[in-house]
């Protein structure tokens, strides 16, 4: 897992301009009004060889008061905006707090400065847009006030200063973390707070014999459970136990989400556990679309169903075939119905675990691949591009642990995402796959060759 960097500040100082100037390309979108950066983005940046993940917040602005409800779309903007810059503050191991040297001193940055305080963070002052020496040395004297120190002057769109701010992230970024051992295999518990995450973990640690290590997973309180079964070391990483400043609206669920994004980072298969008395819910589905983009293995697991159970209504088939629906985008995740309280159910978690396991290690032999291929193009033939039709001409699989496929096309940019998917599917049918991402990637004969 790599340490977090959080990018803070009030609006319109230029947080999404130097994100994207970290990061190396325009993920965030960079606009002079207040309030367009509303979600957090996330990214990994690299400095000097050291990894990191750089997040972006919305802007932090003053007179909202998050213990009441927003009653109009601006005021709510802001809110969501501060809820999570402070969110983000707390979880980061260093936050580069950021003005605008250009506009100097602002009394929404005292605001800021006392959130940061709060949080008790390694925290870098940056005053951006401070392109001379004599504004450098201005901003310096302007910003006293705010106790930070003297800020490292940036030019967040010209990219002068970065390299010392790069210098100053790295040099406060914790120590790195345990590496998995070999054969180790990382697991992470995600979900939405009070899901069952924490007793999914004390189910799974009290039910094997051998407790190897409790070790820190990270600096900001999740801790891995690493277990032994059957001779194998299981990393559990647990995203519960939210233990500081959980007392504003909506804290628990971007603390909830920062570190899910950090645990399914470390891990090799993630555990998304659903309510079975709620079913998928939005952050359900953001959860499983970071898994799948991280292409890690995926399990559903629904908890609580023995309360389901008690009530009546949908059996586990009809529920598998809903959450599918409703994740139309990772219907190859298997389905785990339990009880984490009761340890209902539980036995067939494991083994699920060990099959996801084995499929992100499958490898098709080359010859198979082809037939099977082959064989699905000549009955369902790729629909032509401007007149001209997609072959493929060989298809191998160079990639394990997650699955990913080289097909030599006569040219790719005559592959439609849906034929894509279609081939996708062709090959799961035939080879399984179950619970593990795969990735086809077309490449044109000339330059496969050439490589």
């Amino acid at each position: 897992m790599y340490p977090t960097v959080a990018i803070v500040g009030r609006p319109n100082v230029g947080k999404s301009a130097l994100f994207n100037r970290l990061v190396g390309q325009r993920l965030a979108i960079v606009e002079d009004t207040p309030g367009v950066t509303r979600d957090r983005l996330y990214a990994v940046a690299e400095w000097l060889g050291r990894y990191f993940t750089l997040v972006d917040t919305g802007g932090i602005e003053a007179g909202v008061d998050l213990r009441k409800e927003a009653t109009d779309e601006p005021t709510r903007i802001r809110a969501n905006a501060r809820r999570q810059a402070e969110a983000a503050a707390q979880v980061a191991d260093v936050v580069i707090f950021v003005a605008d040297g250009r506009e100097g001193y602002n009394p929404l940055d005292d605001e800021v400065a006392l959130i940061l305080r709060r949080a008790r963070r390694h925290v870098i002052f940056v005053a951006n847009k401070v392109e001379s020496p004599a504004a450098r040395q201005s901003a310096t004297a302007e910003f006293a006030r705010l106790g930070f120190g003297d800020p490292i002057g940036v030019s967040a769109i010209h990219g002068e200063g970065t390299g010392d701010l790069l210098d100053a992230v790295v040099a406060r970024l914790p120590a790195e973390l345990e590496a998995p051992a070999e054969g180790e295999l990382a697991i992470a518990i995600i979900g939405q707070p009070n899901v069952g995450k924490s007793s999914l973990l004390n189910a799974l640690v009290g039910q094997e014999r051998s407790i190897v290590s409790t070790v820190p997973g990270t600096t900001r309180d999740a801790i891995d459970e690493v277990v032994e079964r059957d001779g194998r070391r299981l990393r559990l990483i647990d995203t519960a136990g939210i233990r500081r400043h959980v007392d504003k609206r909506d804290s628990i669920e971007y603390y909830s989400s920062l570190r899910s994004l950090a645990a399914i980072s470390r891990s090799q298969i993630a555990l998304l556990l659903i309510d079975a008395m709620k079913g998928i819910l939005a952050q359900d589905r953001r959860l499983a679309g970071i898994a799948i983009e991280e292409r890690k293995g995926l399990i559903l697991v629904v908890n609580k169903w023995d309360l389901a159970l008690e009530q009546g209504g949908y059996g586990q088939g009809e529920l598998t075939e809903i959450l599918h629906q409703q994740l139309g985008f990772a219907p190859y995740a298997p389905v785990v119905f339990l009880s984490a309280l009761t340890k209902r159910g539980l036995g067939k978690l494991l083994p699920m675990v060990d099959r996801v396991a084995e499929n992100l290690r499958r490898r098709v032999p080359t010859p198979q691949l082809n037939e099977v291929l082959r064989d699905a193009m000549l009955a369902h033939p790729p629909p032509p591009v401007k007149g001209r039709r997609l072959k493929v001409l060989y298809a191998s699989q160079p990639y394990d642990n997650p699955p990913g496929f080289v097909l030599i096309a006569n040219d790719p940019e005559l592959v439609h995402f849906s034929y894509q998917r279609f081939l996708e599917n062709v090959i799961r049918q035939h080879f399984g796959f179950e619970g593990a991402p795969i990735t086809l990637h077309f490449r044109e004969r000339g330059r496969a060759e050439a490589t």
